[in-house]
């Protein structure tokens, strides 16, 4: 029986996730666990780390880590992440996998920014140790640990493994909600594919080399199906439409309860990355303008950066733009270069 101390823990930590996490609060040493309306069980685990065991457990159950706020400010998905723990712990969400919920830079959320020192979504798969002075670096080592961990415990079954990792666009974008997928030198999904389309996701950019993002790293030391998200533009917490979400919510909360959604929505378009735009140096130069929305298209011959001695110029009949940001730190990417390949892509999974 849940003790009255226990449920009121649980009350004001899981009824709202992200005010209890901003606030700093930590749970004492005897509520760090309790017991949902529907029989599962939460622990808490750190600082924004949540995990959900299902009320009864198969073979070959799914594990699901669901993720947002890797950057700070990204507050739309972080707000969808407590409104579903809420749900789940209420009873109104159902819930038939293993669920680990992580709010990720925590401290930038409190500060509404970004980040502090750098960009924690740069610093997986081990660079944390690279910049060892960072407030960022103890945060990644953590929720990597936290990964590992979590998937640790999880089938090796194909298809149950999976991170959704949420995020929103700096900029505005030829498709307003989009998703990256890491690449792991192994064929793409249909499973995660069908799952976009149910999210309403109507581009995917496809990685082409290892990265040091968070999925990226799910991806390939834990063998998650993974994915990033960009759902919509960066807004103050508190002033997010999250109506305009709906469709990755409801594919995000059909996947934890083991259901099925649309079966008929439309597969997304893909785009492969072909280059990379590299600051090199603070003379590089962007020569788009300020407020070009990601997925622009560009044609041959498109002069489209400049630092030093290095040009960048468009190369196929048509590449499109994704990320630019002059403002990174040299050494860091200022923009992705793709190109469509929806046909091949689709005819490709497995």
């Amino acid at each position: 029986m849940t003790s009255s101390a226990e449920h009121g823990m649980q009350v004001s930590m899981l009824d709202d996730f992200l005010a209890y996490t901003l606030a700093g609060k930590r749970p004492g040493a005897l509520e760090t666990q309790g017991t949902c309306a529907n029989g599962a069980r939460w622990s808490w685990l750190d600082d924004g780390v949540l995990q959900i065991e299902p009320a009864s457990r198969g073979k070959g159950i799914r594990s699901v880590l669901a993720s947002a706020g890797v950057h700070g400010d990204e507050t739309a998905p972080i707000e969808l992440l407590s409104h579903l723990v809420r749900d789940i712990a209420r009873g109104r969400a159902a819930l038939t996998c293993r669920l680990l919920v992580i709010l990720g830079n925590v401290d930038a959320m409190r500060d509404a920014c970004r980040y502090r020192d750098d960009d924690l979504n740069r610093l997986f798969s081990g660079r944390h140790t690279q910049v060892p002075q960072s407030r960022e670096a103890p945060r990644a080592a953590a929720l990597e640990q936290a990964a590992i961990h979590f998937f640790a415990a999880a089938s090796d079954e194909p298809g149950a493994r999976w991170h959704i990792d949420m995020h929103t666009a700096i900029r505005a974008s030829a498709f307003e909600q989009f998703a990256l997928l890491p690449h792991t030198g192994r064929p793409f999904s249909r499973a995660m594919f069908e799952w976009l389309g149910e999210a309403h996701i109507s581009a995917v950019l496809l990685h082409t080399t290892k990265g040091n993002t968070y999925s990226h790293f799910t991806a390939q030391a834990c063998g998650a199906e993974a994915c990033t998200l960009e759902l919509g533009k960066v807004r103050p917490f508190g002033r997010n439409d999250l109506a305009r979400f709906a469709g990755a919510d409801e594919a995000l909360r059909h996947l934890l309860a083991g259901t099925n959604g649309s079966v008929h929505s439309a597969m997304p378009r893909a785009f492969t990355v072909i280059d990379q735009l590299t600051k090199q140096s603070e003379a590089f130069e962007l020569l788009l303008a300020a407020d070009v929305p990601n997925f622009t298209p560009f044609v041959k011959d498109t002069l489209l950066a400049r630092d030093g001695d290095y040009r960048y110029t468009v190369r196929h009949d048509e590449e499109r733009i994704v990320f630019p940001n002059a403002t990174v730190k040299p050494g860091l990417r200022a923009g992705l270069l793709v190109v469509e390949t929806t046909q091949d892509t689709l005819a490709g999974l497995v």
